[in-house]
């Protein structure tokens, strides 16, 4: 089994982390192929970037020449994963939508710990529009942008311990789910502060990835997600246009 893990962001060691984190978690026979986009900003904080990558993830994925068995979307709730259904025949799983599945089956409220504020939004809609909402205590943020927690991770983990406290404590969360692609890898240290369970998304998608495999079920493509209809579509892939 192949996957495709894509980071929506072009910070490499930030593909790197997330790369390792869906290794260590993934089964023995899986082949985790970590992907970058080709252009776009080096950390996503905003509407503008996560766009702008939902573009740039959609034409890395289409362009990449080898078979895969699914792709991870490893941005927490960033746009695109509508679209790369309709382009793909395999299972896509965007790790916001997985991690909270996740949580559902081991407490009866979640929590979101995520990066900047301005996140909350974009993770509340994506929460909502997969209908995974209703039972989400609360999405906190520890006010650090994405490039900067991953630069100082230290002063991450302490910012998001304390959130995630606040959540079990003020929120009534009874599960954490860690709201940002970089933070993959800190799900023990945390629940070892805290006593209660962290869902790694990046290891919650691969998971959810394998056992949709495994079960050899895809994106329904009667309606909703069917292939776009055949149109001249000009400049795409952006990448080729550009020659990058």
């Amino acid at each position: 089994m192949r996957i495709l893990v894509v980071n929506p962001n072009t910070t490499e060691a930030m593909t790197e982390s997330i790369a390792k984190s869906a290794r260590e978690h993934a089964s023995p026979g899986t082949e985790i192929v970590p992907l970058t986009p080709l252009y776009g900003a080096d950390g996503i904080d905003c509407n503008f970037e996560s766009l702008l990558s939902a573009v740039a993830v959609m034409d890395r994925v289409t362009t990449y020449d080898e078979p895969y068995d699914a792709v991870v979307m490893a941005g927490f709730g960033e746009h695109g994963r509508e679209g790369l259904q309709e382009l793909t025949d395999v299972p896509v799983i965007d790790i916001a939508e997985a991690s909270a599945h996740v949580a559902l089956m081991l407490g009866r409220r979640y929590s979101v710990v995520t990066t900047l504020a301005r996140s909350i939004g974009a993770i509340e809609d994506r929460l909502l529009t997969a209908g995974l909402a209703d039972r989400c205590a609360s999405v906190r943020s520890v006010g650090m942008g994405t490039l900067e927690f991953d630069q100082n991770p230290e002063a991450g983990m302490a910012a998001i311990v304390e959130e995630a406290r606040r959540a079990v404590e003020d929120d009534r969360a009874e599960v954490i789910c860690l709201g940002c692609g970089g933070m993959a890898r800190l799900d023990t240290a945390i629940t070892e502060a805290l006593g209660v369970p962290v869902v790694d998304p990046v290891a919650a998608g691969i998971r959810l990835a394998e056992a949709l495999v495994g079960l050899r079920l895809s994106t329904s493509k009667v309606s909703t997600y069917a292939a776009p209809e055949a149109k001249t579509i000009i400049g795409w892939p952006l990448s080729e246009r550009l020659a990058l």
